[in-house]
């Protein structure tokens, strides 16, 4: 029992809730799914259960109450305790109302779950106070390097324990910039852009070498040697300076006696985004490493070289001792002349050539003994130096260049073609004409430019039919003419060309009329014309270009470069008959100053277009309509048009309507139902609509129409059994089942639920699937009986009626089947009737045995007299 004051306090808190109208914290009986902050002081009304049964006198709650849920004998569930997330994040209940007798259950049991809502009451805490990291130097920006980890005891599905980790200072901070960052979910830390251009280890010896503490002293062994001078008969472990040096060395290697960056990194629950989140600070030590895993390139080798081979061209160095090195390729190329031995140095095998392969990229691995990388795969470029060892070439063995007879002085023809396959340094080239044949009397036609090869004119030319071509020889040296250099000679034609001063002529300049039906296909040829150049053959000057230049504007006809002149769009007689094409010839080399086309360049076609009986057309290529399926009879549907290029009047029929649902107006073109459409029974009709001339019925064109017939909600779901029972000993659910002849949305998913579910309490309904529900009876009767249940079945649109549902309450066999007599019903009998029946039947089947038995013995009497007759006969 709980203290007066305490009983007293949670009176006007129930009081103050019933005052301030918190009808959402009263209901009825039921299943219920509760939240509750924690933490929230006590007492605290949770919900009030009001059971609809007059006898109840009181309510127990059980479960994980965990001793801070109870319930008052008004229904009022309420905490007696703070609830805890972290201890409990859900209560399961089970809720009865009982009568008088405390153990008598009236009303229930019911399942409440409480679910405990979280507040951000815990800081997150970060796994160490201090971490100790250490970063390599070029470490790639954006690596991690290390991790922070932080935990908070909130509800982890809640921003509550949602942490967010920041870099809040980093000492020291000379450049003012910030050369760690850390991801601010994982708090995984790695380096920024910045870092990786700007962190360095410290010059140190031991540090400087391989991290081996016995390798490492002797290197530092060796360096002191190097550098001192040894004080004799003192061994280096008594040698106070050494052993100074050896201190400051050793330093070194813990990153917590002197590290070279001091990190502070925050880490805040609610994402970092409130100011009301709670923090935690962790202090992070960066060593940055010494890389002696770097890059010795680029190397560059002269092509050619004469050396001692293989020849060492560098050397790489791992971070781990004991590292073995391999070496590959970036891309393949069949000859690799490259090697790698085990202490890291680089060779070449052969000599190289330039031209061959002008770069090589190397790919450097260190592993260990399983092949395993223990540093990042490093790229070496190879660079091969040129030397002069190509001669330059010319681009074909005979250059040939074109020049019009009446070309200017100073005109440039084009260039000469060479190259060299030296770089650039090696491949300037020179030019020099060498030599022209023929020359005419005015001295030599061309020039060579010596820097650019380009040819021009440096005399007036004489006519073509003088000259028609002129050879030269030019010389081509490589840098720039150097005495050191080399040279070749190149052959070239320049071929004098004729000028365009003749015009095409036709051979007529009127062709006539030529007659086409309208039906002619595009592409026929109808007819062809021809003009003539006197230009030299094969030259542009003579080529021959035809160009339909009026009497054509939407481009019914094309001419070809034969001059055959072809039907270009289909030709339609009712919009134009006639035409009066004009046809141009001309070149496509422009012609020389004062000679101009003129009408013997000129032509001229009459096309005459003939009519012919087209078929009808229709006015679009798809017919695809939709219809409700409740449309009434004699609904429009859609109006077919259709029309005779002649103007020809049209009638219309309908084909292919299996269910005789469709009819169409012979003049008007117009689909209208004529009787009740059905969705369920046909949801598409095709038919087929023909449009022809009312005069030539043959002159006709079809086109396929689809009607979609649209479902509406006209069927309601319905149980497909009305009847069941269920054994009292063993109470197990019903199932129902429903169907709805309606598509969707007016199908399923099925609603069940009970009519009047107050009038039937110990009944419930739960959802299976889409189209089934458990019917479950919650408490067996005390005696055999039937209940009919009213059941209301929705479709997914809402549409539903109700549903009788008989089910049987009964004593059963071991088998599960009721053994008590039926009720009677219309359409079977009860008990009296059926033993009626079956005596009756009895009655009749003894009556029958005895005729039958009667029967047998009179016929064996008779045979035996028989018997006895046929003995005194033989006597």
């Amino acid at each position: 029992m709980l203290p007066t004051p305490y009983l007293m306090a949670l009176a006007l808190l129930i009081g103050r809730a019933v005052g301030e109208g918190w009808e959402d914290r009263i209901g009825a009986m039921g299943d219920k799914v509760l939240e509750v902050p924690e933490g929230t002081e006590v007492p605290y009304p949770i919900f009030q259960f009001k059971s609809a049964q007059p006898e109840v006198m009181s309510y127990q709650v059980t479960g994980q109450t965990s001793g801070k849920i109870s319930i008052s004998k008004e229904g009022w569930l309420y905490l007696v305790e703070p609830l805890n997330w972290a201890e409990e994040s859900t209560h399961n209940l089970q809720i009865e109302a009982h009568g008088e007798i405390d153990t008598e259950i009236v009303d229930g049991p019911y399942s409440v779950t409480i679910n405990v809502k979280d507040i951000n009451n815990h800081p997150p805490v970060f796994s160490l106070v201090e971490y100790h990291g250490e970063v390599m130097e070029r470490t790639s920006a954006g690596e991690p390097f290390m991790r922070v980890s932080a935990t908070d005891l909130d509800n982890p599905d809640t921003p509550n324990a949602k942490l967010s980790y920041s870099i809040v200072n980093q000492i020291p901070d000379r450049l003012k910039k910030p050369l760690f960052q850390i991801n601010s979910v994982t708090g995984e830390i790695s380096i920024t852009p910045d870092g990786e251009e700007h962190l360095s280890a410290k010059e140190s010896i031991l540090y400087g070498m391989q991290v081996d503490p016995e390798g490492s002293v002797e290197n530092l062994k060796k360096k002191f040697a190097e550098y001192c001078t040894p004080i004799k008969e003192m061994s280096y472990e008594l040698n106070p300076f050494f052993t100074c040096v050896e201190r400051s060395e050793s330093k070194r290697m813990n990153p917590a006696d002197e590290p070279d960056y001091i990190l502070i990194v925050r880490v805040q629950d609610l994402e970092g985004a409130s100011e009301n989140a709670f923090s935690a600070n962790a202090k992070v030590t960066v060593v940055v490493k010494q890389n002696l895993w770097r890059s010795p390139g680029p190397v560059t080798i002269r092509e050619n070289l004469e050396a001692e081979y293989p020849m060492k061209i560098a050397q790489v160095q791992s971070n781990s001792p004991g590292a073995l090195y391999k070496l590959g390729q970036k891309e393949r190329f069949p000859k690799f002349p490259f090697s790698i031995n085990e202490g890291g140095e680089i060779f070449v095998t052969e000599s190289l050539d330039r031209e061959e392969k002008d770069t090589y990229v190397l790919v450097v691995f260190a592993q260990d003994g399983e092949g395993t990388d223990l540093e990042k795969p490093m790229e070496i470029p190879v660079i091969v130096e040129d030397v002069n060892d190509n001669p330059p070439m010319c681009e074909k063995e005979e250059s040939v260049l074109e020049v019009q007879e009446n070309e200017a002085m100073g005109s440039q023809i084009g260039a000469l073609g060479a190259y060299d396959l030296d770089e650039e340094i090696n491949s300037l080239l020179s030019y020099q004409l060498l030599t022209q044949q023929p020359i005419p009397s005015s001295g030599s036609m061309f020039n060579v430019d010596g820097l650019s090869g380009t040819i021009q004119i440096r005399n007036t030319l004489p006519k073509r039919k003088e000259i028609p071509e002129y050879r030269l020889t030019v010389k081509i040296s490589d840098q720039a003419g150097a005495a050191t250099g080399l040279s070749n000679e190149c052959k070239m034609v320049i071929k004098v060309i004729d000028i365009n001063n003749e015009i095409p002529v036709f051979e007529k300049n009127d062709y006539g009329t030529t007659t086409t039906p309208e039906d002619t296909p595009p592409g026929t040829v109808l007819l062809s014309v021809l003009a003539t150049d006197a230009d030299d053959p094969g030259t542009g000057s003579s080529k021959v270009e035809y160009h339909i230049t009026d009497g054509d504007q939407d481009g019914m006809f094309a001419i070809d470069a034969e001059g055959n002149i072809y039907v270009a769009k289909p030709l339609d007689f009712e919009s134009k008959s006639t035409f009066r094409l004009r046809i141009d010839a001309k070149n496509p080399e422009p012609l020389v100053p004062g000679v101009e086309y003129d009408s013997n360049s000129t032509a001229f076609v009459s096309i005459e277009v003939t009519g012919v009986d087209e078929l009808p057309e229709f006015d679009t290529d798809i017919f695809e309509v939709s219809v409700p399926e409740n449309a009434t009879v004699g609904a429009p549907i859609v109006k077919m048009d259709a029309k005779d290029p002649e103007g020809k009047e049209i009638r219309y029929k309908l084909e292919g309507d299996e269910h005789n649902w469709l009819e169409i107006n012979a003049e008007t073109g117009q689909i209208k139902t004529k009787a009740k459409l059905d969705h369920e029974e046909v949801a598409v009709i095709s038919v087929k609509v023909t449009a022809y001339e009312k005069e030539s019925p043959e002159r006709a064109v079809q086109k396929d129409v689809t009607v979609r017939i649209l479902d509406v909600n006209d069927n309601v779901p319905k149980l497909t059994e009305n009847q069941a029972f269920i054994c009292r000993k063993k109470i197990t659910p019903v199932f129902l089942y429903a169907e709805d002849r309606d598509s969707p949305p007016f199908g399923k998913p099925f609603t069940f639920v009970i009519a009047q579910p107050k009038k039937f309490l110990n009944w419930q309904i739960e959802t299976v699937d889409d189209t089934s529900a458990k019917l479950v009876l919650k408490k067996a009767p005390d005696d055999e009986k039937t209940f009919i249940l009213p059941i209301n079945v929705k479709d997914n649109a809402g549409v539903g009626v109700s549903n009788k549902f008989e089910v049987r309450v009964c004593n059963c066999t071991e088998l599960g089947y009721c053994y008590m007599q039926p009720e009677a019903h219309a359409w079977k009998y009860g008990m009296p009737t059926t033993v009626a029946i079956l005596a009756g039947t009895f009655g009749f089947i003894a009556v029958i045995l005895i005729v039958v038995v009667h029967r047998s013995n009179k016929n064996k009497q008779k045979r035996k007299a028989k018997e006895a007759d046929d003995t005194d006969a033989m006597l």
